[in-house]
């Protein structure tokens, strides 16, 4: 069993745990399935579609309208089957969010409703307490309305690998894409010849074999002294070409090449649409599909002649002591072309899906929540955070897809 399918079982445990000590609001009422299962009842609803709340003879709708306005409270009341005027009562209802965080809400006659006078900001997931005054009566209704919401204990937590950080400051890089490959790194590339012509006596080394400085290349028979002499390494590297035989005379020309390949060239193509904002001493990202690892590095030089295809070649210097940049391998890479920081940010890994937003899950103790986001810029590490999320919140940063999945199991519905 792979690791994300433990993590994906362990959903089961919790879920079990849950159902032994719960997270989900008191019902109002349940049913029991063909099978004898209980599970919770959906509200009864009003004719706006809203949760109505019984006292008696006295019956208020209560609903969260979102045509054309941003999220609000409406109010609709009857009393022994007849409506009651909206200026005949009065309605006030207090939100306790995850948190412990406080929302008052106050409403004014509109039409035939009242409207409350606060937006109801994402998620609608909260207790909630209704007081309405009618003839001198107060009628009073507190009910459970969580959604996006889930308990998970402290170890369970750690079974699950949840790892949470404090949403804060960070900095966006802006980045540009451009392709390339590895090349020799021609300022550690040496190639080799005789110092005095002569005949090759014996060589000791092929193509690919690697050699130390210093360490017997080839034997010479100078041509003028008929003396025997030996052609080293100038360095440590790789013999990538050999152009010597025995019984041949050097007649003038290069008979070794010799890479040290432990530094590399990322050659990469900069484009006009990006020419201007690439400058020499800009972080870049490597990226090579041969070992599936990023290798960071600076721009040391940009050219300044266009090739052919009309890009600008910029140059970045590799560590390559491993050997896995194989010289003539393609390459895609990230060039830094600009620093955003900004006050609020979440890591990439901590995004989820909810409804129809983009959120992370916070954390309040034993408790996690949706947070639904309004993000804008970003790169491969940091999004920007524009809305609502608050500075300092703890929220999930590693296996989030574990609490979503957790939150789904459990049900909890948009009550509008």
């Amino acid at each position: 069993m792979n690791t994300l399918h433990a993590k994906i079982g362990l959903v089961g445990l919790l879920l079990g745990m849950n159902a032994c000590g719960g997270v989900s609001s008191e019902p109002e009422r349940t049913v029991q399935d063909g099978h004898g299962a209980t599970a919770e009842a959906e509200p009864a609803k009003g004719p706006h579609n809203g949760r109505l709340l019984v006292d008696g003879d006295f019956v208020l709708e209560l609903a969260i309208f979102e045509k054309g306005v941003p999220p609000e409270f409406r109010v609709w009341v009857s009393n022994a089957g007849k409506p009651v005027a909206p200026n005949d009562v009065t309605v006030h209802t207090t939100l306790t969010r995850l948190g412990d965080v406080i929302d008052e809400i106050r409403f004014a006659p509109q039409n035939d409703f009242l409207r409350g006078d606060t937006v109801i900001y994402e998620p609608h997931s909260f207790v909630v307490a209704i007081t309405a005054r009618f003839n001198g009566v107060d009628h009073d209704w507190s009910y459970d309305n969580f959604e996006g919401r889930t308990q998970i204990g402290a170890e369970v937590a750690e079974a699950f690998g949840l790892e949470t950080e404090l949403a804060g400051e960070a900095v966006i890089r802006e980045t540009v894409a451009v392709y390339g490959r590895i090349e020799p790194n021609r300022e550690q590339q040496r190639s080799v010849s005789a110092r005095f012509e002569g005949a090759i006596e014996t060589v000791r080394v092929s193509a690919g074999d690697t050699v130390r400085k210093g360490q017997a290349l080839a034997t010479i028979e100078s041509n003028e002294s008929l003396n025997s002499y030996t052609l080293s390494a100038p360095i440590d590297g790789i013999v990538t070409k050999r152009s010597a035989n025995p019984g041949e005379q050097t007649a003038g020309r290069s008979l070794f090449t010799i890479m040290d390949s432990r530094t590399v060239w990322a050659e990469l193509s900069v484009f006009p649409s990006d020419r201007a904002r690439v400058r020499e001493g800009a972080r870049v990202t490597v990226h090579s599909s041969a070992d599936d690892r990023e290798h960071e590095g600076v721009i040391t030089r940009l050219n300044a002649v266009a090739e052919s295809n009309q890009a600008v070649l910029a140059r970045v210097e590799l560590d390559n002591a491993d050997g896995a940049l194989v010289p003539g391998s393609f390459v895609s890479a990230t060039i830094e072309v600009a620093e955003h920081p900004v006050p609020l940010a979440v890591k990439r890994t901590s995004l989820q899906s909810f409804r129809d937003f983009t959120v992370v899950y916070a954390q309040i103790g034993d408790e996690y929540e949706v947070r639904m986001l309004e993000l804008g810029r970003q790169d491969a590490e940091w999004i920007e955070v524009l809305g609502g999320l608050d500075a300092g919140t703890r929220y999930v940063t590693t296996n989030s897809y574990l609490v979503k999945a957790d939150i789904e199991k459990s049900g909890a519905s948009h009550d509008h």
